[in-house]
């Protein structure tokens, strides 16, 4: 049983569910995947967007930005860009002389890495540190990123012309991966509509300042994960290392990626404690991305999705311990 526990919020379920409700005015029919985006926001989770152009990738992370009242810097990655456009650069003052730190984009709450599989690695290497460590080095001196720091990248399939592809090490650092889609026919005429209505994400007034925002994903973090649950996930993840058409299952971080968005998508449910439903449903989105399949599954069209959605299927699902949760 949890008790004696202090929360700022009465019902952040409902503040979530307006900031759900507020970016699918403008993303229009893609509720699912801004559910999820906002779950790896509230965790503090970075989401990779991949899916073919002109789909609203872009206008996705746009709305989330403006919504949770944080600014955002687009990145357009070019394989012309360098690691110093992204982090910044010391450019030295005359009249003082001193060397001046100027801040590049990734010094900002929300970054969109628009097309990131379109710069070349070392460009792509620039945004590690950020992803992990929060912070950026720039010679020889580290500067602390902002609360929240959130990287949203969308990239291209690997199949388009002019991509590179992104490092393990990399696809690693995100918390999810995932696919908007083409729109269904009616979603895609309210879209046109939309247009017409001169919708964007410019008329989007945020539901959430920035330091509610920090505290929601404190408030997170304290969500109640039974240890059977916690079994639970290590369990599935060693089950992605087991699997024939695996090379390279997940890895001890998506473990604690896929429990921490367990807890922000129980927040989101109006819930102090995780269910194994909480975990099943995000295992594909935080576990795929980071397996690679072996030379078989390749050939057969076997994909790492379809080996985590086994994983799912073969581990047991825990009994909860805890009696009651408040």
């Amino acid at each position: 049983m949890i008790s004696n526990r202090t929360f700022l919020f009465d019902q952040p379920h409902t503040l979530l569910q307006k900031v759900v409700d507020q970016v699918a005015k403008v993303v229009v029919g893609k509720r699912d995947a801004i559910e999820k985006s906002v779950i790896a926001m509230l965790c503090g989770g970075h989401v990779l967007l991949e899916d073919v152009p002109g789909v609203g990738k872009t206008l996705l992370v746009r709305s989330l930005a403006a919504t949770i009242g944080c600014g955002c810097k687009r990145i357009q990655c070019t394989p012309d860009l360098m690691p110093s456009d992204i982090t910044g650069v010391s450019v030295f003052q005359p009249q003082t002389a001193a060397f001046e730190f100027r801040p590049g984009p990734i010094m900002n709450p929300v970054v969109l890495a628009d097309e990131l599989n379109r710069a070349l690695p070392r460009t792509q290497a620039a945004f590690l540190e950020a992803m992990e460590e929060r912070s950026v080095t720039v010679d020889g001196v580290t500067y602390e990123l902002p609360k929240p720091f959130l990287l949203l990248a969308t990239q291209n399939p690997l199949d388009h012309e002019g991509t590179y592809p992104i490092p393990e090490a990399q696809l690693d650092r995100f918390l999810m991966k995932l696919s908007l889609g083409y729109p269904e026919h009616g979603d895609e005429v309210g879209m046109l509509e939309q247009q017409l209505q001169r919708r964007s994400p410019d008329s989007l007034r945020p539901v959430l300042l920035q330091e509610e925002w920090v505290q929601l994903q404190n408030e997170a973090a304290t969500v109640n994960v039974d240890e059977s649950l916690r079994e639970y996930i290590v369990s599935l993840a060693g089950a992605t290392r087991r699997h024939p058409d695996l090379r390279l299952g997940a890895s001890p971080r998506a473990s604690a990626a896929l429990m921490r968005a367990a807890q922000a998508r129980a927040l989101m449910q109006g819930r102090r404690y995780v269910v194994p439903d909480d975990i099943k449903c995000l295992a594909v989105p935080v576990f795929a991305h980071r397996l690679l399949p072996s030379t078989d599954a390749l050939i057969g069209g076997r994909t790492p999705q379809a080996a985590v959605e086994a994983a799912v299927a073969s581990v047991p699902i825990p009994v909860l311990r805890f009696a009651a949760v408040r």
